[in-house]
């Protein structure tokens, strides 16, 4: 019999943690913790005027929604500016870090698929 899936996370009663490239997250569903199989939910948070590490990951494909504040984004060798309201697709393999650019706090949401692991979190800086 496989373990029963958590439906429900609640955001705050998640404890936030800091990742290899420097962000703040709260994993809302993640294999490890809820059950769930392929991928993972996280928001980050980025403090004002803070930039992630550039990094990338081998395997896992991400998507960043981003909530509320606005930034930069970076994608290989191209960098353009990113709003609450806009999402981003980044392929596995591709270069990539997130700068907050105003004076609040940047909020995303990031969905991984596989599930986001430090193991799969390769540090270009």
């Amino acid at each position: 019999m496989t373990n029963p899936i958590k439906k429900v996370s609640r955001l705050s009663r998640v404890e936030p943690y800091q990742t290899k490239d420097r962000s703040e997250i709260r994993e809302l569903m993640h294999p490890d913790v809820q059950g769930n199989q392929r991928q993972s939910l996280a928001q980050a948070s980025v403090p004002a005027g803070a930039k992630t590490l550039l990094h990338r990951h081998a395997i896992t494909e991400e998507l960043y929604f981003i909530q509320s504040g606005r930034g930069e984004m970076t994608l290989a060798d191209e960098t353009f500016p990113v709003e609450a309201g806009d999402t981003i697709c980044i392929p596995p393999g591709i270069a990539h870090c997130i700068e907050n650019s105003a004076d609040t706090e940047l909020l995303l949401l990031c969905c991984c698929s596989p599930a986001y692991s430090h193991e799969d979190t390769e540090i270009l800086v």
